[in-house]
């Protein structure tokens, strides 16, 4: 990876993200031994200007960032550290430096269960219901969907919200499952959702 350390006199910005909210935990600065320092030991290490020396976060609070992954953006001189936090990124004790909570979008749990789903499609591990479902065939996974349909419109009309949420729940599983066998993601009911929301959208 290409990075110019020399554009800001050695150093470079660090933008720290959350690998699994995707949520910008912090800012800090990194010149070329902090790079490699936070390469080789796996934990986020910058370069403190008012201390002027190197700091590993979480080297006293044991607050750790812990490496995923680092991008260089077009210019090759600032950085994106994907990490794994284990408290706290704020020396304030809050999650973000700019006081705002850590917390993951549930939404961001369908393309995990899309992606859990896609490797069960490859796999087809022995004793796994998913699996199942893809040696029944197309037409017993279209089946389910309907089932879970019609047992969560019961529950809407009939039920408890609980019992719809539940209901719905199979539903959806059911339906990511039936589009993986046709080569298709939830992502792709997303993209069609928002294209329709758009205001030069019509019906076709």
């Amino acid at each position: 990876m290409n990075i110019d350390f020399e554009k800001m006199n050695g150093l470079v910005p660090a933008i720290i993200q959350d690998n699994t909210t995707r949520n910008v935990l912090m800012l800090g600065y990194m010149n070329r031994e902090a790079y490699e320092k936070t390469l080789a030991t796996g934990k986020v290490t910058f370069w403190s200007r008012s201390r002027n020396c190197l700091w590993t976060k979480g080297e006293t609070s044991g607050k750790f960032l812990n490496l995923v992954d680092i991008k260089v953006d077009c210019d090759n001189d600032t950085l994106l550290v994907r990490v794994n936090p284990t408290g706290p990124a704020c020396h304030l004790g809050t999650d973000t430096c700019w006081g705002e909570t850590n917390d993951a979008n549930p939404l961001l749990f369908l393309t995990e269960l899309q992606d859990f789903i896609n490797k069960r499609h490859e796999e087809m591990p022995e004793g796994s219901y998913t699996t199942s479902l893809f040696k029944d065939g197309l037409n017993r996974m279209a089946q389910k969907v309907g089932e879970e349909a019609l047992e969560a419109v019961i529950e809407a009309t009939n039920g408890t919200n609980d019992r719809l949420i539940y209901e719905a729940s199979d539903m959806f599983y059911h339906l990511i499952v039936l589009l993986t066998s046709k080569g298709l993601r939830i992502e792709d009911i997303a993209k069609e959702l928002k294209e329709r929301h758009a205001p030069s959208w019509h019906k076709h």
